[in-house]
């Protein structure tokens, strides 16, 4: 049967899917909003349909996206990160409407949608869990479980429907309860449509480290490694490297059989991420670990695991969906290839940056757009030079991937940072610079890191490092730089970070 894919995305992963699915002889159809009509993605496919309505509400609009799947003759739905990648109740009516949704079954986004369930499950699997509420909580019942912590404990906010950091508050101090608990449930309302929070215990200084599952309909499953991701700003990662550099070999293997044990108990099918925190004690990490969450879709940071194994997880899950099984893809436990070397992978954001770390949301016209090229340098973006960037959309702009095949993790920061180097965009500010201050230093290049280590050393990623970085490019001329035009928000920045 002749097969023809929808995307239900946007952007950088719209056209990473619509080239994967190019590879499987596979036409694209790509959707878009009325301001979003030059995103790059739109020219990417075979097929572009304008949805009704702006900004991101049409993306989330499943009954209209199901339409257009109709109309072009879709039989298949792939829906990405974020937008509807994780709602059950798309998916069933993908099915209801004979198109195949590419993803885990809904019982599974549902299960694994609901943070609390998810927790339950580890427990059943006997995964070590930190402390946490069994349930959805109120402001009462957040205050009761904060005042039965330890002193000097910190405790967590999250949306129970949550994900990339949305909807999640720490909390070091009684006081703080009520204004972080009201954010929470504001944030989770407006991004995930349920504004229930549950509480865990914090760890003070943590590593997040996850493993990437594959699952076929038939109930087999593989790992392909983990990934560590414990570069983060507010929760929001940054930098993700596969494999981590850090971890013991027993470590590695426990936390592995703990995501397999959890994945084989629900006949987890597709790609799933399952994510754990490992305490850290003086940049080395301990041989305790938690689960906190899964994560029942393709992840942004799916390619660093690409870059080290060799697999090409996108093209993997839509032949999975489409019926093939683990074996007929030749991906047996036994025929996944060892990590070779190390890959790291840099989110490219529009943005720039004040004294005190956070990030104001940046957007214009991209005069310059000139990504870096060369050995074990890959750029998945929809960037190009003359593109009207908004701000109405996510700010991540590109993703960098440089992989080193070398045994020596310094020698894949060192590539990392040089294409940094040469990465030239003009017009928008971004947070290279800040990617080049952070590579720079001596604890990153050791991955002697933990997940608050940007929010805590800020100062030292701004201040330590020289303040200028080698630019490998010929800039515009000084009357072109006169006539860029930059919207990005009028504010004073630290050297290095825009």
């Amino acid at each position: 049967m002749s097969q023809k894919l929808l995307i239900a995305n946007r952007g950088e992963i719209a056209i990473r899917i619509a080239r994967a699915a190019a590879e499987l002889d596979i036409k694209t159809v790509a959707i878009y909003s009325s301001d979003d009509a030059r995103s790059l993605h739109v020219a990417r496919a075979d097929q572009a349909c304008l949805l009704s309505g702006a900004g991101v509400a049409p993306y989330l609009d499943g009954e209209q996206i199901i339409a257009q799947a109709l109309a072009a003759n879709c039989t298949a739905i792939h829906p990405g990160y974020g937008f509807l990648s994780e709602n059950a109740e798309f998916a069933r009516r993908c099915a209801a409407a004979g198109i195949v949704f590419v993803g885990p079954r809904p019982e599974l986004l549902e299960l694994f949608g609901d943070k609390v369930q998810a927790r339950n499950l580890a427990q059943r699997c006997g995964v070590p869990l930190v402390k946490g509420s069994s349930s959805a909580v109120d402001l009462a019942q957040a205050q009761a479980f904060f005042a039965d912590l330890k002193p000097g404990a910190a405790m967590l906010i999250k949306a129970l429907a949550g994900g990339g950091g949305r909807g999640m508050r720490a909390v070091f101090r009684a006081a703080d309860i009520d204004s972080a608990f009201t954010r929470c449930q504001s944030e989770a309302r407006n991004a995930f449509g349920n504004d229930a929070v549950y509480v865990e215990e914090m760890l003070p200084r943590a590593r997040h480290v996850e493993v990437q599952i594959i699952g076929d309909d038939a109930g087999q499953l593989v790992q392909v490694g983990e990934r560590e991701c414990s570069l983060q700003r507010r929760h929001q990662k940054l930098i993700e490297i596969a494999p981590s550099p850090s971890l013991s070999t027993d470590l590695r293997a426990r936390i592995i059989d703990a995501a397999l044990s959890m994945a084989e108990t629900v006949r987890y099918n597709s790609l799933g991420t399952f994510e754990f925190l490992v305490r850290d004690i003086d940049g080395e990490p301990s041989d305790e670990f938690v689960f906190i969450e899964a994560n029942p879709r393709l992840q942004v940071e799916h390619t660093v695991t690409e870059a080290v194994t060799g697999i090409d997880l996108v093209k993997t899950q839509i032949e999975l969906a489409l019926g093939a099984s683990l074996a007929e893809l030749n991906l047996s436990q036994a025929e996944i290839p060892a990590a070779r070397g190390y890959a790291l992978q840099l989110r490219i954001n529009m943005e720039t940056m004040n004294a005190t770390g956070n990030a104001m949301p940046a957007g214009g016209l991209l005069t310059a757009f000139e990504p870096p090229v060369g050995p074990g340098v890959r750029v998945d973006t929809f960037g190009y030079a003359g593109y009207r960037t908004s701000v109405d959309f996510d700010s991540l702009l590109a993703k960098l991937i440089v992989h080193s095949p070398a045994h020596d993790f310094a020698a894949a920061v060192g590539r990392a940072y040089r294409a940094l180097a040469e990465f030239r965009v003009e017009g928008v500010a971004t947070n290279i610079g800040f990617l080049q201050n952070l590579l720079a230093l001596p604890s990153v290049r050791a991955n002697r890191v933990y997940t608050r280590f940007i929010e805590q050393e800020y100062a030292l990623a701004v201040a330590a490092v020289a303040p200028s970085h080698r630019q490998l490019y010929f800039a515009a001329e000084p009357a072109a730089v006169n006539s860029v035009v930059d919207l990005s928000q009028s504010i004073e920045v630290p050297s290095g970070t825009q």
